[in-house]
């Protein structure tokens, strides 16, 4: 299987790679996980970290001349940035549900308004202190 070539990288402060492919899709690839190597562990220099570019041809991403990551690697377990927002915006979702039960809510609530509701509480509740 020909798998897509990397046109650009950026980094994240808590190593975190967004990856854009030539067919348009952009990946998250967490890096944290091959720091514990011995081959990644220079990537804890946060510097180093941020000095990635992308390999001539979109064959890989490299750092220096002894550590790159190959479009394979990125591609095969890097996260669809609609994915992430997706699982975001869920577990988002869950913590408003449990906020609103522990509040006392019973009826569905749209966010900005639980928000709202919430705040004013609380302006109420340090009104009374």
């Amino acid at each position: 299987m020909k798998y897509p070539k990397v046109q650009s990288v950026k980094t994240t402060d808590n190593y975190i790679l967004i990856v854009e492919f030539d067919n348009h899709e952009t990946k998250q690839y967490d890096v944290t996980p091959l720091l514990e190597k011995e081959m990644f562990s220079p990537l804890k220099n946060n510097a180093l970290f941020k000095s990635v570019r992308v390999e001539q041809g979109g064959w890989a991403v490299s750092w220096n001349d002894e550590i790159d990551l190959s479009e394979f690697e990125l591609w095969k377990h890097g996260k669809l940035m609609d994915e992430q927002h997706e699982s975001n915006r869920h577990k988002k979702e869950l913590e408003v549900t449990e906020a609103r039960r522990q509040a006392g809510f019973e009826e569905p609530m749209d966010w900005a308004e639980t928000k709202r509701t919430l705040l004013n509480r609380q302006i109420e509740t340090e009104d009374v202190i």
